[in-house]
């Protein structure tokens, strides 16, 4: 009897160890292209969340991140990532991708035919709020829907009465071109000029005169920091054309300060962010953090959303299968609809997964303060700022 006993023992214990896993997901961005100045802060916090609750030891498996580089810009590129990352990493998630072009092209053409879930923490264009996804993707990021109307605001504020718009030739900057276009005439503004540009070139004077031309409050440069908005800015001041800008949240990061210098001082615009309680918990975090990251870097605190969505939603349903999991996502971001579920901030994972184990509900807040909405995007909240002293400084939180 004891001898049986024993064997049973161990059988139970080979079939708990059986039923955890070593789990990968992906972290797919732009780590190369226009936006590479900011996707370090991202992938380091959505990895911190993933060893948070590896260090917990409350979660059935265990986690670690898979980078792959879709470049923000390059659809056959961020493609041929995804399919590295599902077919030979054995990803169980994605997180990602950035800019809303590949990211369309990835779910498409990868995720969707593979069954995967992808959380984007990033990519904004509202064509992404309708497009057929199998229930597998999300998005910690708000639609540019939601920003053209802020920005609308802001402008009118600003007793700003009219504006040149260009934006980058991408699903990106055409959604958001669309969306402020939409917002600043609703407001009782006029758009002098709505013109895209492209990304990578050496010179954009042509463009720039033909805003000029057109003619402006201010200039508003739809596009990305650390490429074509960038050199808008700069041949925009080098010719004389226009000394103010309107700055969407891809013309923010520590870098285009650095790049334009003074000249950039009393730009003004707003980027997606929270002042939820769980930002500034994440701030602390970033800073003790190896490797560091910055938590005030656009799209850091939802980069951390992410992965903690991926993670708890996994745990909460007892499975690393997409088509299951993906059912626990948008419960886990909201809570009870009575408001009953516990509010879970960064460094409270742990908790998260000791709640879930007793069957309490929670309320996933994070360090973006997470309300998912319709097909699961984030209702959204924005940061308005002024460039002053080569730094975003906060006016106030819309």
């Amino acid at each position: 009897m004891k001898k049986l006993l024993l064997a049973a023992s161990a059988c139970a214990l080979m079939a708990g160890a059986a039923s955890a896993e070593d789990v990968k997901i992906g972290i797919l961005i732009g780590f190369t292209g226009p936006i590479e100045s900011l996707t370090g802060h991202m992938a380091n916090a959505a990895e911190a969340a993933m060893a948070e609750v590896n260090a917990s030891g409350k979660a059935k498996n265990t986690y670690t991140s898979v980078r792959g580089d879709d470049t923000c810009t390059d659809a056959a590129a961020a493609t041929a990532a995804t399919e590295r990352a599902i077919t030979a990493e054995g990803v169980k998630a994605i997180i990602g991708g950035d800019c809303s072009g590949v990211t369309r092209a990835m779910l498409t053409n990868v995720a969707m035919p593979n069954g995967i879930v992808m959380i984007s923490p990033s990519a904004t264009s509202p064509a992404l709020t309708n497009d057929p996804d199998n229930g597998l993707f999300f998005r910690t990021a708000p639609s540019d829907a939601r920003e053209g109307e802020v920005m609308g605001e802001i402008l009118k504020e600003k007793g700003v009465k009219s504006i040149a718009l260009t934006y980058s030739n991408s699903d990106y900057g055409k959604g958001l071109a669309e969306a402020i276009a939409a917002g600043f005439t609703a407001q009782g503004g006029t758009v002098t000029i709505n013109a895209a540009h492209d990304d990578g070139k050496a010179d954009y004077s042509a463009e720039v005169a033909a805003l000029a031309a057109a003619g402006g409050d201010l200039l508003v440069v739809a596009g990305y920091l650390d490429q074509g908005g960038k050199g808008i800015i700069q041949a925009s001041l080098d010719s004389g054309a226009f000394t103010q800008f309107g700055l969407p949240g891809g013309m923010v990061g520590d870098s285009l300060p650095a790049a334009i210098g003074p000249a950039l001082n009393g730009s003004y615009g707003q980027v997606a962010q929270s002042d939820s309680p769980g930002a500034a918990v994440l701030q602390e975090m970033g800073k003790k953090n190896d490797p560091a990251f910055d938590a005030t870097s656009p799209y850091t605190p939802e980069s951390y959303d992410a992965a903690a969505l991926i993670m708890l939603a996994m745990e909460a349903s007892g499975s690393t299968d997409s088509n299951v999991y993906k059912e626990k996502i948008m419960e886990i971001a909201n809570g009870p609809a009575d408001g009953s579920g516990v509010k879970i901030l960064p460094g409270e994972l742990g908790k998260a997964l000791e709640l879930i184990a007793a069957g309490t509900a929670i309320d996933y807040d994070g360090a973006s303060g997470v309300t998912l909405i319709g097909p699961g995007e984030s209702a959204g909240r924005y940061k308005q700022f002024e460039v002053k002293d080569g730094k975003y400084e906060t006016v106030q939180f819309r």
